[in-house]
């Protein structure tokens, strides 16, 4: 069988889910291993060069260099056989009414599109993303008043209900309504009405509100999360970090926007959790652990001291990682699994299962 990686662009910045791909460093086929250079990203605050984590041949490039991308979207396929034929997406057509100078990215040059604004006329020195674009078209807009205690929840399923009862607990946010294109204007889930699917945004911006919490759990395919998040950037709203009052965070650690923290959950000293993470009800994340953004940890997971968790992995209930391991990127752990020596991206391990097998 093919042993295939997803090779995912990164966030680089927790407040700017977007970057411009501006070199790639390798080829179609061509064989890599660890710490190969890969490609370069541009944000609004630096240039980063991301280097391979596993070994393998390239294949199924999808964007090109100029691009604007998004965290979570596929770059390329990491394969153990030269020969896989990857999926065929259709190809960026080039704009030709962008002027060349420009570095705007996707939603942003849309947003300054559908309001009208002469392209020429903004500025050339610095990357423009749509918050940017979206402050731009406020100066002149009637915009009200940001209160900073509205907030919204952004999913109306279980994970939703269980987000509701985080901010009551934490008592610092006053929930405005429920996001969900799935559920019927009008319905109200434990006392918040439902306002409607995502086309209510911006007039919610309008109204003075830029806070969210995105409510969607992503187990089974984690882009539906990360697409939420980027909606709400798109939308300008920033997402902070929840917690719930009975986890206990160490002084030390470091919590980045857009996690969620919930009862019972101890995070040790040192630790660094990245954007976007669920760390739910009774998981441990002890000493000097590093996770980056969007792992979900489920309830009563463990992590012993100094692990590691790639962007977008997925620790089931009751999992037992032990002292120093590395799990990779897009990883699966079911529940009740224990992994005792480090986890390539990209790997899943079966419920009730011990890796290395």
């Amino acid at each position: 069988m093919t042993n295939l990686i997803e090779l995912i662009f990164p966030l680089l910045n927790p407040n700017e889910p977007e970057a411009i791909l501006t070199a790639v460093h390798i080829s179609e086929g061509q064989h890599i291993k660890p710490d190969d250079l890969l490609y370069t990203l541009e944000t609004t605050k630096a240039a980063s060069d991301i280097e391979a984590e596993d070994s393998g041949y390239i294949l199924g490039i999808q964007k090109k260099i100029g691009s604007s991308v998004s965290a979570g979207e596929v770059f390329a396929y990491l394969s153990d056989d030269p020969n896989w034929i990857p999926p065929v997406f259709p190809e960026e057509t080039a704009d030709e009414t962008i002027p060349s100078e420009l570095r705007i990215t996707r939603p942003a040059l849309e947003l300054a599109q559908q309001h009208g604004l002469e392209l020429d006329s903004l500025p050339k020195d610095m990357m423009l993303t749509r918050s940017f674009i979206l402050d731009l078209i406020s100066q002149d807009s009637d915009i009200g008043e940001f209160d900073p205690t509205s907030i919204i929840v952004y999913g109306g399923g279980g994970h939703g209900k269980s987000v509701i009862d985080l901010l009551r607990a934490e008592d610092k946010y006053k929930i405005v309504g429920i996001i969900d294109d799935g559920i019927q204007a009008g319905t109200e889930i434990m006392g918040v009405p439902v306002l409607g699917g995502k086309d209510k945004l911006p007039g919610l911006y309008k109204e003075g509100v830029r806070l969210a919490v995105n409510a969607v759990g992503g187990i089974g395919n984690i882009s539906s999360r990360v697409n939420v998040f980027n909606l709400l950037d798109q939308n300008g709203f920033e997402c902070p970090a929840v917690i719930h009052p009975t986890a206990f965070i160490e002084p030390s650690a470091q919590l980045s926007p857009g996690s969620q923290v919930f009862p019972l959950a101890y995070i040790g000293s040192e630790s660094e959790i990245g954007f976007g993470n669920i760390i739910n009800t009774g998981s441990i994340i002890s000493h000097d652990c590093k996770l980056a953004a969007y792992v979900n940890i489920a309830p009563g997971a463990i992590l012993a001291g100094a692990v590691s968790v790639g962007e977008g992995s997925l620790l089931g209930m009751g999992v037992t990682i032990n002292l120093n391991v590395k799990i990779g990127e897009g990883c699966r752990v079911g529940n009740s699994s224990t992994v005792k020596s480090d986890l390539p991206g990209g790997k899943i391990v079966r419920a009730g299962g011990i890796w290395p097998e």
